[in-house]
């Protein structure tokens, strides 16, 4: 399977922003972008992501808990995923890759090398 198609979850507006030009400008990717988990999980069924790139940490809904409820929407079970956080301690990063992600990406981060890295998560 190819990589396209990303929906990318954060709460804070200037990453969103980074990302979209280091994923669609950049890194050519088809990009969905949401500030919440609710947003996330309406969008995800019609838009049908290859990967969910998601913050951790955001108010009302963690990162996890999106990757949860998106892949419990009939179609998207096997949605990969990568989070992104600034908690990047060895345990939790560990944990998260345990559950099924396919990696973690610290912030900040050098957008430039995005694209390059999350293709190198996805190929792994």
């Amino acid at each position: 399977m190819s990589l396209n198609k990303i929906l990318h979850v954060d709460d804070d507006e200037d990453m969103r922003t980074i990302v979209h030009i280091a994923l669609s400008m950049v890194g050519d990717f088809q990009l969905e972008q949401c500030s919440d988990g609710e947003e996330a999980i309406r969008k995800a069924r019609e838009f049908a992501p290859d990967l969910l790139l998601l913050d951790v940490m955001m108010p009302g809904m963690s990162g996890e808990d999106v990757n949860a409820r998106i892949r419990a929407i009939d179609g998207l079970q096997d949605v990969k995923t990568i989070y992104v956080t600034a908690k990047a301690e060895d345990e939790f990063t560990r944990s998260l890759v345990r559950n099924g992600a396919l990696g973690v990406i610290t912030k900040p981060f050098d957008p430039m090398t995005l694209g390059d890295e999350i293709r190198s998560l996805w190929s792994a």
